[in-house]
Formats: C-alpha cells, structure tokens, sequence
C-alpha cells in the first residue's frame, strides 16, 4: 500500500468543497464529522480513515476511490478495476447471475493480460496469471 499522501488530499478536498460551494461547516455537518476535524484533514494534519474519506466523498458528491487514490489508499492503476467492478453491480438492468457473469468475464481479461485479483501488471511488481485465467 502506498504511504498516505495526506498534504496533497487536504489541499484537493479545499479545491473540491470550495467548487461544491460548501463551507467548512457545512462539509463537516453533511459528512457527519467534526468541524476542526474536517480543517486539520484540509490543512494536512490529520490522516482520515477511508471510512471518513467515503462520508466526505458522499457529502461532495464525488467517488470515494478519487480520494482514496489522492490519499495514497487505493493505488491509480486500481481506480479503474474498482470503478468497474462498481458500474456492473449497481446496473439495474442486470440480474445478480448476469452481473456475477459480467464479472467472471471481466476478471479472466484482466487476468489473461497479466493482472491478478490483487495484483499489477507483470512486469511492475505483480505476477501474471494468464496461464491460470479461467475463461469458461
């Protein structure tokens, strides 16, 4: 896991509630946390758990992964994976069978051009599972 990036997320959690329109005040109130909590994470002084981070980021109206990569939590190459994983389980339109089968399918792709469930690309860090991906 990368190391907290926690001056670089105060600073983007300003730019984002200042283009929300928000105060402070009512950022803290609409993410339920404290007032000068919410100022130390903004100022770079507090590291927020990523449950606080999913509160602020429902309160801004922006995805919690956008902060959590900004926190250092969820690695960039990872938003992606995530991101998806969530369009395909809160489509409406999709039965659990066909979402779970979107899923598979989705999964045997990622692992057939060398990324694993928890890993990166071959090459970077992580292991290639191509020979072992499943695509029935």
């Amino acid at each position: 896991m990368a190391s907290l990036n926690v001056g670089g997320l105060g600073g983007y959690l300003r730019e984002q509630r200042r283009t929300a329109q928000l105060s402070l005040r009512q950022l803290a109130d609409a993410a339920g946390v404290s007032n000068p909590y919410l100022s130390q994470i903004e100022r770079g002084l507090r590291k927020p758990s990523a449950e606080i981070l999913q509160q602020i980021a429902k309160a801004l109206r922006i995805s919690a992964e956008t902060l959590y990569v900004q926190a250092g939590i969820l690695d960039e190459r990872d938003r992606g994976e995530v991101e998806t994983r969530g369009v395909i389980l809160a489509d409406p339109t999709l039965d659990e069978r066909q979402k779970q089968v979107l899923l598979q399918i989705y999964e045997s792709f990622r692992k057939g051009n060398g990324y694993g469930a928890d890993d990166g690309p071959a090459g970077e860090g992580g292991t290639s599972s191509a020979g072992t991906a499943d695509a029935s």
